[in-house]
């Protein structure tokens, strides 16, 4: 850029700040996100299922007592013979509760190396059973945070991926979410950001669900 247009460029920005001596600070050029909206946990709620049943996502409500159930005569209605789930975790022992031995679903642990169960986890399973860490109401997704008690496999590989949300965890936004959550302080080696089953779209821009993921996703809200 020539000398005199940089020259320009620059005085018309002084200029504009109302200052001849330096230019505008960036926040008064780029107002920042928003941590948040003021709305209330109705609201947040309304909007989250909006986003997300606007992408296909299906809501089952529970009490905090009674979900285990709902998801056990859930699955038994879809016809589900077996569920993968993570056996160490608080939500996973509760949901190994409500469902009675012998009979179907079939609750399948994943409690081994994913090589022991790649065959049955991509071949047998017909659906996966995860807890939600937080939700976010602007975006309409849930958060997840992987760990070796709850791999994200679970999410990601079974037709249907039942997820477990307790309403008191839906933030506004998502930068309230990494605040709130301390994410600087304290983050899993990957974090899943979920609004609906998986999607893609050709060339031609043809949405179609249900290609490299789950076919379904099924939020059981508390």
């Amino acid at each position: 850029m020539p000398e005199t247009a940089r020259a320009a460029i620059l005085g018309r920005l002084h200029a504009a700040a109302g200052s001849g001596s330096a230019l505008p600070a960036l926040g008064k050029i780029l107002p920042g996100p928003l941590s948040s909206k003021g709305w209330s946990p109705a609201e947040r709620l309304t909007r989250l299922r909006r986003a997300m049943e606007a992408v296909k996502t299906e809501f089952l409500e529970a009490t905090e007592e009674g979900w285990p159930e709902a998801v056990h005569d859930f699955l038994v209605s879809e016809g589900a013979k077996k569920v993968a789930y993570g056996p160490a975790t608080e939500a996973g022992r509760a949901l190994a509760a409500a469902f009675p031995p012998g009979t179907l679903p079939e609750l399948v642990p994943y409690d081994r190396p994913v090589e022991e169960l790649k065959g049955a986890l991509f071949t047998d399973i017909d659906a996966g059973f995860t807890a939600v860490r937080s939700a976010i109401a602007e975006t309409g997704s849930l958060v997840l945070w992987p760990s070796p008690e709850e791999p994200r496999l679970l999410s990601l590989v079974p037709p249907l991926h039942v997820a477990l949300l307790s309403s008191a965890t839906i933030r506004e936004t998502f930068l309230e979410t990494i605040r709130e959550e301390g994410w600087a302080r304290r983050m899993p080696a990957n974090a899943l950001l979920i609004s609906g089953p998986s999607k893609t779209a050709d060339i031609e821009q043809t949405l179609a669900y249900g290609v490299h993921g789950p076919k379904r996703l099924v939020v059981v809200l508390v």
